[in-house]
């Protein structure tokens, strides 16, 4: 993995999280949506944006699972 991806990827992480109301971030959240963008990435997702929306999709089955 390259740098320039990695700084994309810690961008975006940041960007999801802000969409996360502060009374609905639990223990774990931001590690859970940082394995949902890795994987994003793994699999060929590789702009902001695209990983942005595919994390931001994810956040209520990820809140879900950590409650």
């Amino acid at each position: 993995m390259n740098l320039q991806l990695i700084l994309i990827m810690r961008a975006a992480l940041e960007e999801v999280m802000v969409k996360i109301p502060a009374n609905d971030s639990i223990f774990g959240l931001k590690a859970a949506m940082a394995e949902v963008i890795l994987k994003a990435a793994a699999n060929g997702q590789t702009s902001f944006d695209g990983l942005v929306a595919s994390a931001s999709e994810q956040i209520q089955t990820v809140t879900s699972m950590l409650t």
